[in-house]
């Protein structure tokens, strides 16, 4: 009968003597760790190529309207400007939240890191702040950027571009303001998802569902039904006078729209006139309600973020 035996191996084993940096650091780790997620860096090819297509297609649209601006000059006057941008990308920016936000959040729980992260001198909110702010600084970033281009483009082309900007300079303070309230809501949304679930592509297909189906039930109950004008020509009814699918009631269906909720928001900062249904039958009721809207579904999936962290114990 053998007898079990142990060794014991000098492996040259040293305690760590250098600084101790604590929590401020690890919150920085966390934050530029997230970065670097949402943007595929220190990973292979495969992990970048969503990103950048996705960065492609939210800043096409800027770089497509200056190009038809220094072709077409003062003709191009149909083009959207800065107050119809983030109308104009949120589809794209919906979908690159809705693929991205999960990378940044379910790995960890699926594999367990969190833990780890959590046994040191880091707290849940400090994680959820740190992934939060990542994922918003990038967000963020794009947003402005397609504004920047346009800004530029709009300013360059014009026949003198001293006289524009002092006419449209306003456009400025406007987009920045718009844009950090249109970045947090595209951010904070996804990432309240994505705490609820382990699985990428659920989370990524409920968010995506989540704006297809909205959009669509909101268009279809406040989609202007068609009345005869003295001609007895076809024409589309006024809402609030009885066209609207659902009547008076069209301008409550009308806050269902998952993606309109942030542009609402955008078109009271600009003092624009949205020409879609559901932001016409929106636009019936007070500014309150819409911005209430908003500030629910942001303040609240925050809510629902942090809530869901607290929970996890090591």
């Amino acid at each position: 009968m053998t007898e079990a035996r142990g060794e014991v191996y000098d492996l040259g084993y040293q305690r760590y003597d250098g600084p101790r940096e604590g929590r401020a650091r690890a919150r920085r780790a966390i934050f530029e760790n997230g970065v670097r997620t949402v943007l595929g860096l220190g990973r292979g090819p495969r992990a970048k190529i969503m990103p950048v297509l996705l960065f492609v297609g939210a800043m096409a649209p800027a770089f497509v309207f200056v190009i038809i601006l220094s072709v077409a000059g003062p003709l191009a006057g149909f083009l959207p400007g800065p107050a119809d941008y983030y109308q104009v990308v949120s589809i794209i920016m919906i979908l690159f939240a809705a693929i991205m936000a999960p990378e940044l959040l379910c790995p960890d729980r699926r594999d367990n890191v969190i833990h780890l992260y959590l046994v040191r001198p880091l707290t849940p909110t400090d994680y959820v702040l740190g992934r939060f702010l990542a994922f918003f600084v990038i967000v963020l970033v794009l947003a402005y950027s397609g504004q920047i281009v346009l800004q530029l483009g709009l300013v360059l082309t014009a026949s003198n571009p001293m006289d524009y900007l002092r006419d449209n300079w306003l456009d400025i303070p406007r987009f920045l303001v718009a844009g950090v309230l249109f970045a947090a809501f595209i951010a904070v949304v996804p990432l309240a998802v994505a705490a609820l679930t382990t699985r990428r592509a659920v989370a990524a297909a409920f968010v995506i569902g989540l704006f297809l189906i909205t959009s669509a039930v909101a268009g279809g109950l406040t989609e202007d039904a068609h009345c005869h004008d003295e001609e007895g020509a076809l024409a589309p009814c006024t809402p609030g006078e009885g066209g609207a699918v659902t009547g008076d009631a069209a301008k409550w269906f009308a806050l269902i729209s998952f993606g309109d909720v942030p542009i609402r928001v955008n078109d009271m900062i600009f003092d624009r006139e949205n020409e879609s249904a559901t932001a016409r039958a929106a636009a019936e009721l007070p500014d309150v309600i819409p911005i209430g809207v908003y500030l629910l579904f942001t303040i609240g999936s925050g809510f629902v973020l942090w809530w869901r962290y607290q929970r996890i114990r090591v």
